[in-house]
C-alpha cells in the first residue's frame, strides 16, 4: 500500500435532518449525497485506485458503488468490512445531533478507545493487502479515529469544524 485515501459517505437523510446516525441506523443517501459520490468518482479517476473497502452500511456502500462505477472498478470487488461501520451510538440513535456531548460519558455508546481499536485493526488489515492505492469508504467518527491512528498528532475527538470529515470528499491519509 503506497497511497491511502478516505471518504466519508455522501450526505444521508439523517445527516440532512440533523439527527445522530450510528452503527444501528440505515440512512439512505440524499440526492445531494449521490451527487457528492458522483463528483468523488470523477475526482477518483486521477488516483489510480486498485482497491476499495467500505462499511457495509448502505450510505457508505452506495457511495462506494457510485465511485466504483465512475472509475470502472468492479462493484463485486468492493470489500465490505464491518470494522468500518459508524460508531455505535446506543441511545443517541435518531436523537437530535448535539456537537457538545462527550460521547464517552454516555452509557452504551462506543467509546473513543473502542472505535480507535477498530481503526487500528483496519489499518493492520489494509497493510496485508497487495494494493498500491486504497480507498476507504466509511463514516465521520470512524474516519476521525482512523486518521488519528495514522496521524496521532491529530486528535480523535475534536470540536473544530476543520477537523471533521465533510460528506463525499476524498482525502489522502497516506
Amino acid at each position: 500500500m503506497k497511497h491511502l485515501y478516505f471518504i466519508r459517505h455522501g450526505l444521508s437523510e439523517m445527516n440532512k435532518t440533523g439527527v445522530w446516525s450510528g452503527a444501528a441506523s440505515e440512512s439512505p443517501l440524499t440526492a445531494e449525497g449521490r451527487n457528492q459520490a458522483k463528483a468523488a468518482g470523477i475526482a477518483a479517476k486521477q488516483l489510480g485506485l486498485d482497491y476499495i473497502i467500505s462499511s457495509p452500511l448502505s450510505r457508505a456502500h452506495d457511495t462506494a458503488k457510485i465511485i466504483a462505477g465512475a472509475i470502472g472498478y468492479p462493484e463485486e470487488k468492493i470489500e465490505l468490512n464491518s470494522l468500518l461501520i459508524e460508531r455505535d451510538l446506543g441511545p443517541l440513535e435518531g436523537q437530535p445531533w448535539d456537537p457538545d456531548l462527550n460521547l464517552d460519558d454516555i452509557a452504551d455508546v462506543e467509546t473513543a478507545e473502542e472505535i480507535t481499536r477498530r481503526a487500528k485493526l483496519t489499518l493492520a488489515h489494509l497493510q496485508t493487502l497487495d494494493a498500491e492505492s486504497i480507498l476507504v469508504v466509511s463514516h465521520g467518527s470512524f474516519g476521525r479515529a482512523f486518521r488519528h491512528v495514522i496521524h496521532p498528532d491529530i486528535p480523535f475527538e475534536v470540536s473544530e469544524v476543520g477537523y471533521r470529515f465533510p460528506n463525499g470528499q476524498i482525502i489522502k491519509l497516506l
